[in-house]
């Protein structure tokens, strides 16, 4: 027993260990000048150019200004995501009214259709709404979307009762007080886990900010990331690429710690059958 707990441990952490690898080696790299990234053997070990690629970046562009885009449009839009989808959630979950069944499965059928086949129909509404070079392109389209209406109705089913409600409605609490004051609290950890995916997404989404963004001082990281390239003629700085590729990560690892025991409950919240 002992030695299958062992190598079992051995294993997990040789995963953890492969898993850690690529945030280390950027790490790494960060600190290095680009000559000495391409050499071989490559470092293995921190260099001493960290300074020099943070003034790099900070020459090549304006990190502060796309790390505060990126901040507004994460936030704004994964605080609708959650208000939205957890009401459309809730109600799919809770209420029985004339066609739920239908309408649920046409929400499932999009979520089968790759977003890419509607990147062009959805490029042309933002264009008649005057949303170009704006934020609200990338907030409000995706702030109901099937995924998470559809992740906030299975978790409501597995832990709202329905006896719950009815008692709130029979002390005279109006639907609105029901579910901030009730409901809402109950779904704490669908909400962390949730969150969770969605900033990741739109922290990381690239496609949309590209097509939309116009003026540099509304491009977010991903932009920020793409500018950062060197053409052929004079290259790459790629000991400050990698730097800002760190700091680009940095508050998702941050994120994600921190939300991680709410984020492992929200994913495991209806696993045990009743």
């Amino acid at each position: 027993m002992i030695l299958k707990k062992t190598f079992l441990y051995l294993v997990l952490l040789a995963i953890v260990g492969l898993m850690l690898l690529p945030f280390y080696w950027m790490l790494v790299l960060s600190t290095q000048p680009t000559t000495a990234i391409f050499q071989y053997p490559p470092p293995l070990w921190f260099g001493d150019h960290l300074v020099a690629n943070f003034a790099a970046v900070g020459q090549a562009v304006n990190f502060v200004q796309a790390f505060t885009n990126s901040l507004i449009v994460t936030v704004l839009y994964t605080v609708l995501v959650l208000l939205f989808c957890s009401m459309g959630g809730y109600a799919f979950a809770m209420y029985d009214f004339p066609g739920r069944e239908k309408l649920f499965t046409i929400l499932l059928v999009t979520m089968m259709i790759p977003w890419t086949a509607g990147i062009i129909p959805w490029f042309f509404m933002m264009s008649k709404f005057g949303w170009i070079n704006n934020f609200l392109a990338l907030i409000i389209p995706g702030a109901a979307n099937a995924f998470g209406i559809f992740w906030m109705r299975q978790y409501c089913k597995q832990n709202i009762p329905a006896s719950l409600i009815d008692a709130a409605k029979i002390d005279g609490l109006s639907e609105w007080l029901i579910f901030f004051r009730i409901v809402a609290p109950i779904l704490a950890s669908g909400f962390a886990a949730l969150a969770i995916m969605m900033v990741v997404g739109q922290w990381n989404n690239f496609m949309q900010p590209l097509l939309i963004l116009r003026d540099n001082s509304l491009h977010t990281l991903p932009l920020m990331l793409k500018y950062m390239l060197g053409d052929p003629a004079r290259g790459t700085d790629m000991g400050a690429l990698m730097l800002a590729s760190t700091l680009v990560v940095l508050p998702l690892l941050v994120a994600f710690l921190s939300a991680s025991h709410y984020f492992m409950s929200g994913l495991t919240a209806g696993a045990v059958k009743e």
